[in-house]
């Protein structure tokens, strides 16, 4: 790898996730999700934390909008990560299965609350430079990030992402 490569914002290469807590589509635990397991595929990945107010009013249904719209769609893959940056006894593991169910989100979970190493902040959330939450993340097929930000305008990413073939 080249010491000139940046991650985490538009234009730039995606960094892999260093997420180790995850549940499957069903909200069952399941091994660490990787990028790399979706190499070809364009991703959609929504940063929030279950405490969130804007994640709730705005965040969840827009996600649950696109997985719908984007339902038959098996070039475009989306997935959730609770980036935890604050109430860390709130933003816990258990959250994320029942924010899973209560939107009806059938897509993988992950749960990144950092470690002793990233100062107990998200590894996502520095690697991605994400401002808060909630939070869009759009990789492209060749990994490359195409949206990192806060604003979404879930029309025109509907609109985007039915183009993906």
């Amino acid at each position: 790898m080249n010491n000139d490569t940046k991650y985490g914002i538009d234009g730039f290469k995606a960094h892999e996730f260093e997420v180790d807590k995850w549940i499957d589509a069903d909200g069952k635990p399941t091994k660490p999700i990787k990028l790399s397991d979706f190499d070809g595929k364009f991703k959609v990945i929504y940063c929030f934390q279950s405490w969130c107010p804007g994640c709730h009013s705005r965040g969840l249904p827009a996600l649950q909008e696109m997985t719908k719209a984007l339902k038959k769609n098996d070039k475009v893959t989306f997935m959730a990560i609770q980036t935890v940056f604050e109430g860390f006894d709130e933003n816990t593991f258990d959250k994320i299965i029942k924010i899973q169910e209560k939107y009806g989100l059938e897509i993988p979970f992950g749960h990144d609350p950092g470690d002793d190493e990233s100062h107990n902040r998200s590894r996502v959330m520095q690697q991605y430079r994400t401002g808060g939450t909630p939070w869009f993340i759009f990789i492209d097929q060749k990994n490359n990030v195409v949206f990192n930000d806060f604003h979404l305008n879930v029309a025109k990413a509907i609109t985007f992402l039915k183009t993906i073939e």
